[in-house]
């Protein structure tokens, strides 16, 4: 677990805007009881966060959604990050950060309370050239083996929808895309912001033009944190309906992400 602390601090309470002033204090109390707003990240979901190697600063569409969140509460942020979507999630209980953004996996469901999606990455597979694997069903069929990384949120969508073809796990999407090479197999399971850019390195190889999931990317905050969840929800909306969400995107340059549909208000 590393802490980085934004420097956004003094100035984000002096001009926190209109949007901060209009919070009520339970939900600004319960989504910063300590006095900061805690973001919980992971560096596995490579589309919502990455590390700037030589600075340590880290960038990305949830970097630049939590910032917005953070002027709008009128609090400092500071961003926790993990190794992987696991850490984040077991540290929900112990009350280490306040909003984290990852998957809304239903497993993760009974130690978080998620918004609605605000992005949503679409999962598909990489073929090798010459591959007469054309569509989403053609992968599904006896003798076909499939790359993916073990104990993924890709690798329990696959276990429960193919029925013929056979998963090989390897340790993270690295080791999945080498077993797909070093061990000539059939089809490469990944995010297809991902996938582009391996099929670059790979020449002949090709991403399919359909999908076997769609990944929602959430907000979510610990269980029992019931006015925090309500002003999370408001937030996504307003932040996917005002273009946001788009320009967290477009800044950060991810092929194969869109903006999730708006729910409607009840």
């Amino acid at each position: 677990m590393f802490r980085y602390v934004s420097g956004l601090a003094t100035a984000i309470l002096l001009a926190a805007g209109a949007a901060a002033q209009t919070i009520s204090p339970a939900a600004r109390s319960d989504l910063a009881p300590t006095g900061k707003l805690r973001i919980g990240v992971h560096y596995a979901n490579v589309f919502l966060v990455t590390r700037d190697p030589e600075s340590g600063e880290l960038r990305g569409v949830a970097v630049d959604i939590a910032r917005e969140l953070g002027r709008r509460v009128g609090v400092p942020v500071e961003f926790i990050a993990y190794a992987n979507a696991t850490r984040l999630t077991r540290a929900a209980a112990s009350g280490e950060w306040d909003v984290s953004f990852q998957a809304a996996e239903a497993s993760r469901a009974g130690e978080i309370t998620f918004t609605a999606a605000f992005a949503e990455i679409e999962a598909t597979y990489l073929v090798p050239p010459g591959s007469s694997v054309r569509k989403i069903e053609d992968v599904d069929r006896s003798g076909v083996r499939v790359a993916v990384p073990g104990k993924s949120a890709l690798d329990q969508i696959l276990t429960r929808t193919l029925k013929n073809a056979q998963l090989v796990r390897a340790q993270g999407f690295d080791g999945a895309v080498h077993t797909f090479v070093s061990e000539s197999l059939d089809a490469l399971a990944g995010l297809r912001p991902r996938l582009i850019i391996d099929a670059e390195s790979l020449p002949g190889s090709r991403v399919l033009e359909d999908r076997f999931a769609a990944l929602s990317q959430a907000i979510g905050t610990p269980r029992e944190r019931e006015e925090a969840a309500r002003y999370l929800r408001e937030f996504v909306e307003d932040a996917k309906a005002s273009g946001l969400i788009t320009k967290a995107i477009e800044k950060a340059g991810i092929r194969g992400m869109s903006v999730a549909p708006l729910v409607s208000a009840r």
